[in-house]
Parts: structure tokens; sequence; C-alpha cells
């Protein structure tokens, strides 16, 4: 397999690191569709809003960039063709739902590029195309542990059609996100290969300090990552906070590439009842981030339950130390 060394590759991120040292990721976004009223109680999810509320979705995304976000992650995390399928959509339909939800994170980035006000300090922020695992096609909660029976090859031909599509709408790059094994973050790296100017970032959901979802080491994940340079960036999200510190030192260790971190609030989900328990603040969010950015992260946001303010703060410190 062709690989190129992760130094000639040009990367959207390189105009951030040349400046600074940490790039700011957004946070959630179907949790935050629920704070401000929407019913995702759909195996569609977030996605579910391409069809109902789409001036919503932009609306939060706009809202990240408000805050301090480098980097708008789309609706796209539950968006395949099989899901919306289920729906009654065919193949045009769902690809056209798939754009719409690169398109939505664009015309919020470009409306809030077109003020001058909002350059000031800034970037132009990047749009990321949300690539979800194959378990958040399935609705039944495998990507948090993985196991799902399948090679590679049929994980490359499931994600295959997807990536077509959302590689032909203007994102700068693919988040592979929420990934619970090797196995399916190896297919989704092999996969890029068959789009030569396609880049990515892959992030593992994680169960402990140590492995990914699926008991695998996450060492082990990131180091056989290294050899694939359209892989940007490597990482963990939609993980609980108080296992980052070691994730991130388990990653650094073994990658030349950015390490990125963008993990749950630290509430607690009770899927019976379907609520959130606890009370995280935002300062304290950022406080950890701090935690994370001096262990080695490098791009840094928010998952579930996170919010504008997170990252509000996250933008705050950031702004004043690095």
């Amino acid at each position: 397999m062709p690989t190129q060394s992760p130094t000639t590759r040009v990367s959207p991120f390189d105009a951030f690191f040349a400046n600074r040292k940490l790039l700011i990721l957004d946070g959630a976004l179907a949790t935050e569709l629920e704070r401000r009223g929407a019913n995702l109680n759909d195996p569609l999810w977030s996605a579910k809003l391409l069809i109902e509320q789409p001036e919503l979705i932009r609306q939060v995304h706009l809202d990240y960039f408000l805050a301090g976000a480098d980097v708008a992650t789309t609706a796209s995390y539950q968006a395949t063709f099989e899901s919306f399928a289920r729906r009654g959509f065919d193949h045009a339909a769902a690809a056209a739902l798939m754009a719409d939800s690169v398109r939505l994170a664009v015309q919020a980035r470009d409306a809030f590029w077109s003020e001058p006000a909002n350059r000031v300090g800034r970037i132009r922020p990047l749009v990321a195309a949300s690539v979800g695992p194959y378990g958040a096609m399935l609705a039944d909660g495998s990507e948090y542990k993985g196991h799902y029976g399948l090679t590679e090859e049929q994980l490359m031909d499931f994600h295959r059609p997807r990536l077509q599509v959302l590689l032909q709408t203007g994102a700068d790059l693919l988040a592979c996100e929420t990934i619970p094994c090797l196995a399916e973050a190896r297919a989704l790296a092999r996969l890029l290969a068959e789009f030569p100017g396609a880049s990515a970032w892959i992030s593992f959901s994680c169960r402990d300090g140590l492995h990914n979802s699926q008991g695998e080491r996450l060492a082990d994940c990131v180091a056989a990552l290294e050899r694939y340079a359209q892989v940007l960036a490597v990482g963990v999200n939609c993980t609980a906070p108080q296992y980052i510190d070691s994730l991130v030192e388990q990653a650094q260790a073994q990658t030349r590439k950015p390490v990125l971190v963008y993990p749950n609030s630290g509430e607690q989900y009770d899927a019976t009842h379907k609520q959130w328990h606890g009370n995280p603040s935002a300062s304290h969010f950022a406080e950890q981030a701090r935690g994370w950015h001096a262990r080695g992260a490098r791009l840094i946001g928010g998952c579930c339950r996170t919010s504008p303010e997170d990252i509000a703060a996250i933008h705050r410190w950031a702004s004043a130390v690095i």
C-alpha cells in the first residue's frame, strides 16, 4: 500500500499550528440541539434535523465559531444511506441531505468570517465532515462496544459511498469519530487512499484510560495508524474526561501526528430513563483542557453535553497563555 511521510502532506491545520500551539474544536452538536428544544429521539439522531430544522443546525455551528471554535464538525455522524433508506429516502435524496450537512457548516463559517470584527486574532475556521462509525448506523450502542463481526474490507464497503459524497462538498477534512476498534480505524485509513486529495482525523471512543471501547490498547491503535499520511491527527472523543490524561499520554508516546481530544462533559447518562445526571461547569472543563494540553493534546474540544460556553472557556485561557 502506498504511504507518504506525514511531514510531506499539506495539512489544513498547518496555518493554525504555525501561529499557536492549540486548535480549538467545537463542542457537542446533538445534545446542544436538544438543549435548544429539538427532539432527537430518533435513529437518525442529529441528522433528523437535516430534514426538519436545518436552520437550527446552522445556528449552533455559528454559535461555536463565535465562542472560539476553529473547527465545525458537521451533522453527518448518523447520516448514512442505510439510515436514510429506513426513512424512505432514496440514494439521491440521502446524498443531498449529507451534502446539506456540510453546506450548513460552510454557510455558518462564511457568515462568521464575513464580519471583520470576528477576524481579529482568528484564522479562518475549518469544516470537518463527520463520519460516524458503522455502529452508529445500527443505532444500538455498538460504537461503544465494537465487535462488529465484519472484515476491514466489509467496513470499507460500508463507508465508501458516504465518503464519496462528503468529499465532494467543500469540507476541509473528514472527522472519523467515535471509532470503537482498530479494524474500523484501519478500514477508514485504507479507504482514504482511494481519494488522494482527502485527509482526516481518526478519533476513538474509549472505555478507560488505556483501552478503546472494544478493549484494544489505544497505544497500539495509534501506532498502527502512524503510517497513513492522510490521517492528519489521532485521538479520543465521546469518552469520560477522567480518562483523558492517561489516553493523551498513551497516544503521544506512539505518534508524531497531532493528538486530539474532545471528551464528554463528565455527566453520566441513564440509558433507562434517557436522562443525563451531573452538574459540570464550563470553567472546570476548561481547566481540565489545560491539563490535556500540557500532556500534549494539540486539538481540544468537547463531545456529548458540552456547549458553546465550554468552548468559550477554553478559548479564553488559550488566548491568554498560548
